[in-house]
């Protein structure tokens, strides 16, 4: 039995958790629950994440539960994928908060509104201003990789997976006026292990009533 399990459904955050290890080619137990008694607030979850929040992994003992902090914590752990120079690091998390605190949101809201939610649910304004407030966080990304491959180099690192995750459900939306985050977005995500995790996190979707969807968009007023 593998020493690592990482807890919550593919179609949260616990996608950033299942690509990091796909990356690192890890041997890890998938437990995909989800909310409710019978997962997120169940006694067995809550003694590993007295939080109650998803996801979450247990890495021998070891309980964490933030996503980004998870695969920084991994890709440190393992040695792949993680800086190596104290500046580097530093770059790592700022874009790391950055995508969590600039862009995560907002993408949540243009995705809901351009795909996940049916389209008789779907609001144009809300789509339309979820686009504004990426407008300005996008072209600091994209002037970042001017000159670059990946956000720290030539290199793909875990800076790239934390904020290509934060931004994955953005891939169909029109990218032209920052062509540089196109192109970079496009070589993260068809990395074989995103593929991968793209995949899990795709057939999770598929398997979500529409009305969890609706209540998801509710609860978090996206």
């Amino acid at each position: 039995m593998s020493n690592l399990r990482i807890y919550g459904v593919a179609r949260t955050r616990a996608f950033r958790a299942l690509w990091i290890a796909k990356e690192l080619g890890l041997d890890y137990e998938h437990i995909p629950i989800d909310i409710g008694d019978a997962g997120a607030r169940s006694p067995e979850y809550l003694a590993i994440n007295p939080n109650g929040r998803l996801p979450a992994i247990d890495d021998g003992g070891f309980g964490l539960w933030e996503s980004l902090a998870i695969t920084l914590y991994l890709a440190k752990k393992h040695g792949r994928l993680y800086p190596t120079t104290l500046e580097g690091e530093a770059k790592a998390w700022q874009w790391t908060l950055w995508s969590v605190q600039e862009v995560d949101r907002g993408v949540n809201i243009w995705s809901l509104h351009a795909v996940r939610l049916p389209p008789q649910d779907r609001d144009p304004q809300r789509r339309a201003d979820a686009l504004k407030v990426l407008e300005a966080p996008f072209k600091v990304l994209d002037g970042a990789l001017a000159g670059r491959l990946y956000l720290l180099g030539d290199d793909f690192t875990v800076a790239d997976l934390n904020v290509s995750a934060v931004i994955s459900r953005a891939i169909d939306m029109d990218l032209s006026a920052t062509p540089r985050i196109g192109d970079w977005l496009k070589r993260c995500l068809e990395r074989p292990a995103a593929r991968e995790a793209r995949a899990l996190r795709a057939a999770a979707d598929a398997a979500v009533p529409v009305e969890v969807t609706r209540a998801i968009a509710r609860h978090n007023r996206l």
